[in-house]
């Protein structure tokens, strides 16, 4: 048996599994009793698999509808949207993936012991991601350096994103020594200087998520009410007659109230972790606070993020009819969690400017996944892990930091623009770290509560 083979053995069970093992290792390491850590893993994992299964069901009922909507507009295009379940499968299949988990364990090493991060990384199941962007990279230069070079920069970045969002988690959720160290949180990056031009207009200052909308429209922003209209819409654009259309409103009603539900799995699991791993490294470790990474399903008791994903899939799909170039229907990913994750880390919670800034940078993620087309179609056909038909083509719409891995392939590849680009890209994600460092809660800002603090919000710089 080879080391792929052993990693991808360890990695089968899938996050549920791996995740709670680790969090249970952990919390024994940190000095929980074992009664204690055994509970922590098992709520951890009974919160993934919990959302893992209404995310899925989500998926099963809105892909069709999105489906009659394409139909009904006439649209047809070339690529088949596989989704991230696609391009995992096609990326663990690839002989070289596993190289990738060590070079994640060890950028974290490096980092945790140079005191230039934080965080502890249990999110090993999305070394995937590291190990795409790899591909990606070793498929426009054919090159393997380029390519472990691109995959340590991508766990930098992973892992400075998880130091930046740790004071919101926490503050926003009240999961205390808890951060998402994903790289689809780098969207916040980007949407970031139009996020901070709405600062200056005074619509999106004003308190615009779930709790203050409950007070200006009442039941209307229940989740289960919201997801009902929201399903209901969706079934009626895609010519579904009345009781197919409702059926699809109360259904996704019902996961929209699911979705917090099995978020306090994860409240269960993670609160008193954090606190003995915070407890622990304050004793040992004076001027350091440790966080543990972990996936953002840990995010999905917040109503905004469910909301403004559900929202952008018809539009999702008239950008794919009118953008010119594109060549791809939003199917397998047509819940774009990057536009879902970073708007909710970047505004903690505001839906109005969550919402906006989804529609804004959606064909972002349609132009990134028809340009990787073709990577993707090389993979899937070299490992045979998806089956792709003569003359077909598979990608993924919901590309994770499309913008980013777009500049590294360009830019390894010797495209002087492209290394311009990617140094700007670089650039302005330090100045948003730098940012949310001396403003790490914007949750005060744009919304009517800290849900961890449970103070009044500030106004925003711009309203004051």
């Amino acid at each position: 048996m080879n080391w792929n083979s052993i990693v991808q053995a360890i990695l089968s069970p899938g996050p549920s599994v791996v995740v709670s093992a680790l969090i249970m290792i952990l919390g024994l390491a940190f000095g929980m009793k074992a009664s204690k850590a055994i509970l922590s893993g098992l709520y951890l994992g009974v919160g993934f698999i919990g959302m893992s299964m209404a995310i899925n069901q989500l998926v099963a009922v809105v892909t069709p509808a999105s489906k009659a909507l394409a139909k009904n507009t006439g649209i047809n295009l070339p690529a088949v949207d596989f989704g991230w379940t696609g391009a995992s499968a096609i990326t663990w299949a690839w002989a070289v993936a596993f190289v990738f988990f060590a070079i994640e364990i060890g950028v974290n090493v490096v980092m945790l012991a140079t005191k230039t991060t934080n965080v502890v990384n249990a999110d090993m199941w999305n070394v995937w991601g590291i190990a795409l962007t790899g591909y990606m990279i070793y498929f426009a230069t054919n090159s393997y350096i380029w390519a472990f070079i691109a995959g340590a920069i991508q766990a930098v970045i992973s892992l400075k994103l998880g130091d930046m969002w740790a004071p919101e988690i926490e503050d926003m959720l009240g999961y205390p020594g808890i951060t998402v160290p994903h790289i689809e949180a780098f969207t916040a990056v980007i949407m970031w200087p139009v996020n901070r031009l709405m600062d200056f207009i005074p619509v999106f200052n004003r308190q615009w998520d779930a709790k203050a909308l409950k007070k200006k429209i009442g039941i209307l922003s229940e989740p289960v009410v919201m997801g009902f209209i929201i399903g209901l819409i969706l079934g009626l654009a895609g010519r579904y007659n009345v009781g197919a259309s409702l059926s699809l409103g109360v259904t996704v009603g019902a996961v929209m109230a699911i979705f917090p539900v099995m978020a306090k799995f994860f409240m269960d699991a993670l609160t008193p972790f954090g606190t003995q791993m915070s407890n622990f490294m304050k004793k040992r470790f004076k001027d350091r606070e440790f966080v543990i990474g972990l996936d953002w399903p840990v995010l999905g008791q917040s109503t905004e993020l469910w909301v403004t994903m559900v929202i952008l899939i018809p539009i999702s799909i008239v950008y794919a009819a009118i953008l010119p170039g594109n060549e791809i229907l939003p199917m397998g990913g047509v819940i774009n969690y990057c536009l879902g994750v970073g708007g909710l880390l970047l505004t903690g919670g505001n839906l109005l400017r969550m919402l906006v800034l989804g529609v804004i940078y959606e064909p972002m993620f349609l132009y990134g996944s028809t340009y990787f087309t073709n990577v993707f179609t090389k993979l899937a056909r070299d490992t045979g892990a998806v089956n792709v038909g003569k003359g077909n083509l598979v990608s993924w719409s919901s590309i994770e930091a499309p913008d980013l891995r777009f500049l590294m392939a360009k830019a390894f590849s010797g495209n002087i623009l492209a290394w311009i680009g990617l140094v700007a890209l670089l650039a302005l994600f330090i100045v948003v770290y730098l940012y949310f460092k001396k403003h790490p809660l914007p949750a005060k800002a744009y919304t009517s509560l800290s849900k961890n603090t449970k103070k009044p919000v500030v106004k925003a710089e711009a309203a004051k």
